[in-house]
């Protein structure tokens, strides 16, 4: 579920472009609409050989639809929904993408979650970003929560990074991912793991995955 409504975008990876379905999350937020309404199956998408069904919840791209919201809105609705889809779809996992950063429907987010992944790039902004989302999610409640370096530029040690990251915050490195050329030349236009099954970085994507799932 794509709930990063300000600057959405996880629909292009699905290969959605500029299709607009006919219910997006923020229909459900509006009222106009039950949210398993918004969901899309996007199994038969992927073309791959996929256990199970996958389900693509859209964010609009509509530029009325997103200044709408920008004010926020009532995320106990939002959490409603968490819940209603879960049961709904018979769900055996439910992924959230939020905005980055934090707001009132992240931090919503992150307090229901039974597991958390946190973003950063290897960069000084970044580390000190995450160590405030690191505490206020442990003040959440948050019991498995895990560290995904992203972009990391191919001179550094990866081991090192490893450690440092996990001396610094105190929670497990789920996934370390450098700089691709392959990541880079998808631009987004695929699932990664998919198009790269054998590559490294799937491997790693692959092991994050089964950390949130433990």
């Amino acid at each position: 579920i794509d709930t990063d409504i300000q600057s959405p975008g996880i629909h292009i990876i699905f290969g959605l472009g500029d299709e607009r379905p006919q219910y997006a999350l923020n229909d459900y937020l509006n009222g106009e609409c039950a949210i398993e309404e918004t969901a899309l199956d996007m199994t038969a998408k992927l073309h791959a050989a996929v256990a199970g069904r996958i389900f693509l919840i859209p964010s609009s791209t509509q530029i009325s639809q997103i200044t709408r919201f920008l004010k926020g809105y009532d995320v106990g609705i939002l959490v409603d929904g968490y819940e209603r889809l879960i049961s709904a779809l018979q769900l055996d996992a439910l992924l959230i993408d939020t905005h980055p950063g934090l707001n009132n429907e992240t931090l919503m987010s992150v307090s229901v979650s039974d597991s958390l992944a946190l973003i950063l790039r290897p960069d000084f902004q970044d580390y000190q970003g995450t160590a405030v989302i690191v505490d206020i999610s442990r003040r959440l409640g948050v019991q498995n929560m895990v560290l995904v370096a992203n972009k990391i530029p191919l001179n550094l040690h990866l081991d090192q990074l490893r450690t440092n990251l996990e001396t610094q915050y105190r929670c497990p490195v789920g996934a370390l991912l450098p700089h691709s050329e392959e990541m880079m030349a998808l631009g987004s236009e695929g699932v990664f793991v998919l198009r790269y099954p054998n590559h490294p970085i799937s491997a790693e994507i692959k092991r994050l995955a089964q950390m949130l799932l433990a």
